[in-house]
């Protein structure tokens, strides 16, 4: 049997990691015909998982490419994704209490809710970027400066544009609480919102604020969450039960390895990954491409990497009172993370 080329498993192919993977154990096998039948022994099958996600975020697209090419099947997993769409702790508790192994989100949401104790986890990272802070230029809003006395359109007050900018606002001598006003708006009415002069803002993510920015004349990009010290830092997080940690941490390893690697196929290949995803979304593959393009796949840092960023984000959150003033960064850092890697 001809060897197969890696390269052609490369953008635009046709050929996916399943058919590789597949084509692979087939050669394999006979190979091993000559050693006789009693001497091929069966792979051990693959430990189920529950993973959480939200799929309307492009951002977590490392999640159906894992799927779609085989990846978790490749570290011996068989991940069932369970589209969650509430509110964090609803989700954080959903994982504290089994009802799935692990999920994907933002760390923007998760550090408050993890500082109430669930029982979860921080054990990876996937991507940083995907919240994006507009003015609306027509209200003379174009710098951060200029927001003062301003509103903020928000999709939810407790959203990871609040928190997020909230401390960039502080940094820019901002008072998040007093100096701006957050407000409330659906979704797809946050453009209508900056033009009938109801907010003079709006902090969302991808790729809902994209296709806002298109129909949506004079919006003006003030900040992203890679704006500045953020440029390299993470946003997205992977989080599983304690439970798992601690009695299959070699499962939760081969998990952690590959989201990692499916991140690194988002950054390598968009337009494939643009694909993929599209099957969960009413976004066109350009626009999804686009969105990709602003992210940073490429960096999902781990053990004690990870544990730097997520006690960097609790120091900004316990600064605008997200967090308690009594929680200790550091110790936080230390309880919420897990190194499952070394």
């Amino acid at each position: 049997m001809a060897a197969l080329d890696p390269a052609q498993l490369g953008e635009g192919n046709g050929l996916g990691r399943r058919a590789f993977l597949r084509t692979a154990s087939a050669a394999g096998a006979l190979g091993l015909v000559g050693l006789g039948a009693n001497q091929v022994l069966a792979a051990p099958p693959a430990r189920k998982l529950k993973l959480a996600w939200n799929m309307g975020a492009v951002c977590l697209s490392p999640a159906p490419v894992a799927i779609e090419r085989g990846i978790f099947e490749k570290h011996g997993l068989n991940v069932e994704l369970i589209n969650f769409s509430g509110s964090t702790d609803q989700l954080l508790e959903s994982i504290a209490t089994g009802k799935a192994d692990g999920g994907l989100g933002m760390i923007h949401r998760w550090l408050k809710p993890l500082e109430s104790g669930f029982d979860v986890k921080l054990v990876g990272s996937s991507h940083g970027g995907c919240v994006r802070l507009v003015g609306f230029q027509p209200a003379g809003v174009t710098t951060l400066k200029a927001l003062k006395g301003k509103t903020i359109a928000v999709s939810d007050l407790n959203s990871p544009g609040k928190n997020f900018f909230s401390i960039l606002l502080l940094k820019a001598g901002l008072d998040p609480e007093k100096d701006v006003n957050w407000r409330q708006f659906p979704g797809d009415m946050l453009g209508v919102a900056v033009e009938k002069g109801e907010a003079h803002a709006i902090a969302d993510g991808d790729p809902n604020l994209a296709i806002i920015e298109r129909r949506t004349k004079g919006l003006v990009e003030l900040a992203t969450n890679l704006s500045g010290e953020y440029a390299t830092k993470t946003c997205c997080v992977v989080g599983v039960t304690g439970k798992l940690v601690r009695n299959e941490k070699p499962v939760v390893a081969s998990l952690v390895r590959a989201i990692n690697e499916a991140s690194d196929f988002v950054a390598n290949y968009p337009a494939e990954t643009a694909r993929i995803y599209s099957a969960y979304s009413k976004v066109s593959e350009a626009d999804l491409r686009a969105v990709l393009a602003t992210l940073t796949h490429k960096h999902h840092p781990q053990g004690q990497a990870l544990r730097q960023e997520i006690e960097f984000y609790a120091r900004d959150f316990k600064t605008v009172g997200v967090l308690k003033s009594t929680t200790d960064p550091a110790r936080f850092a230390t309880h919420v993370h897990v190194d499952v890697l070394t």
